[in-house]
């Protein structure tokens, strides 16, 4: 597991890896590169992230979200605990990277505009990715009681974030080309329009059940601050 050992070269002393349902020897060797496995039978971000975050350990004050396929470059990761100084949430941004593959990747591009409009419209706040790479205090977690959303998760976390008025600050960061891989969106327009639908479902019931705070009086700010090139 090469993100596990990354993470835990630079420092990470506590990694969770949550296994939903690999047939192959995942678990194995992500206990073998020092992280601890749990299981989800669920799939999906909306289901393995919230696991990952039962019965956290007292003492931890920040946690990082990854993906676990090599997808994400941890060299970034300095940038993310820098920007952390002020901060309580921070974002990785692909979309200076140059990030993506083919159709898929068009399609993450333009569902990610998509969805920053409709925040920037609702909300009043303007974020430039949705990225799973991502470093939240602690604190700032038990604020926004993040629960099952489905595909849609890490959107949820970033209006509710807005809500709350917590610093947020995104950071720009490199993606390796993936064989057969398009980042978190797994290769395929199926897969990216599984995602979409997911971001879209968890916008509609924050927008219609909840209401947004209007683009006129932003609930934080009209952007977020970025940190770093």
């Amino acid at each position: 597991m090469q993100t596990v050992r990354g993470l835990r070269d630079r420092g990470f002393e506590r990694v969770r890896v949550i296994d939903t349902g690999s047939s192959d020897a995942t678990p194995l060797r992500a206990r073998a590169a020092g992280a601890e496995v749990l299981h989800e039978r669920r799939c999906g971000i909306g289901q393995s992230c919230p696991h990952g975050l039962d019965n956290l350990p007292a003492g931890i004050a920040w946690v990082l979200f990854c993906n676990a396929n090599a997808s994400a470059d941890l060299d970034d990761l300095d940038r993310l605990i820098a920007a952390a100084e002020k901060a309580d949430v921070v974002i990785g941004n692909r979309a200076d990277s140059g990030a993506g593959c083919g159709i898929t990747g068009a399609i993450h591009r333009l569902g990610n505009r998509l969805v920053s409009k409709v925040i920037e419209y609702g909300w009043g706040f303007r974020f430039a990715d949705f990225d799973s790479l991502r470093l939240v205090r602690r604190e700032a977690l038990d604020t926004l009681d993040m629960r099952r959303h489905g595909a849609g998760w890490n959107v949820v976390m970033q209006i509710r974030a807005v809500e709350s008025r917590l610093n947020i600050v995104e950071v720009p960061v490199r993606y390796p080309a993936l064989k057969g891989s398009c980042a978190s969106l797994g290769g395929s327009v199926s897969a990216a329009a599984r995602v979409a639908s997911g971001m879209s479902q968890a916008l509609g019931r924050l927008f219609f059940g909840a209401g947004a705070t209007s683009a006129t009086q932003p609930a934080y700010g009209a952007t977020p601050q970025f940190a770093g090139e």
